[in-house]
């Protein structure tokens, strides 16, 4: 998006986007929640910066969900908003986690066995992390699009990560995708990618075992996609963020 020459569309531009925020998250942006009110601050800040102010410093963004909640695309809107990179660990590691499965004598799509789990899960996100530091070492921040559901809810994990970004002068966030049962399946029906026909041939297997109504204790802030609505918001956001620097 162009820069805006007038400070007036900036300021309106930096509203849009921090009302956009509020409306897509749980019970809105609380003023009494620092962890929320620092990722809103630094999301517009990111704006800013493409136009001329913000702080240089870094910062590790999680955006977590379960398969077909919105995180892909929650964390595409929030690229598009703060120039931060975006990284997709289906993107990164998908060509190496299907090549590792047949080596192994197993189903290239499988994603839910014992075997996946154990040896090639952290495998990809050994990979996602790795690139993710890559980024941040030469300044620029990251956005990781992945499901992050064991890793968000070990808070032992979280916290290594935040005192390893800490040492190195890099703020850490979580985001969680929350999404309904019936969304999700809708979404992952309409991608047909050969890696979720496990998911959808054991619909009620899988389902039972997820946590739709509860975000992990790491979460900073926990997006509301149910029916679709953040992603919705996000794609009205972008039109009026386009309107305003016309």
């Amino acid at each position: 998006m162009p820069a805006p020459t007038d400070p007036a569309a900036d300021n309106a531009a930096a509203q849009v986007i921090e009302e956009a925020l509020a409306k897509v998250s749980v019970d809105g942006i609380q003023s009494e929640n620092p962890q929320q009110t620092a990722l809103r601050n630094r999301i517009v800040d990111a704006w800013r910066r493409r136009h001329g102010g913000g702080s240089p410093k870094p910062i590790l963004t999680l955006v977590g969900g379960y398969a077909g909640s919105g995180k892909t695309e929650f964390s595409r809107f929030l690229s598009d908003i703060t120039g931060w990179a975006f990284l997709d660990k289906d993107s990164i590691t998908r060509s190496m986690t299907e090549r590792l499965l047949v080596s192994l004598g197993a189903d290239p799509n499988d994603r839910h066995s014992e075997l996946y789990l154990t040896e090639v899960r952290p495998l990809e996100y050994r990979c996602l992390m790795e690139t993710a530091w890559d980024n941040l070492h030469v300044g620029t921040s990251a956005i990781l699009s992945a499901p992050f559901i064991s890793e968000l809810n070990d808070e032992a994990w979280f916290k290594r990560l935040e005192n390893r970004c800490a040492a190195k002068g890099i703020d850490v966030a979580a985001i969680w995708v929350r999404c309904d049962p019936e969304s999700m399946r809708e979404y992952i029906e309409f991608r047909a990618a050969a890696r979720d026909a496990w998911k959808l041939t054991n619909w009620d297997e899988y389902v039972s075992g997820l946590k739709t109504d509860a975000s992990p204790p790491t979460a900073h802030i926990t997006v509301d996609n149910r029916l679709g609505s953040a992603i919705t918001l996000a794609d009205q956001t972008r039109e009026s963020l386009k309107r305003i620097l016309a």
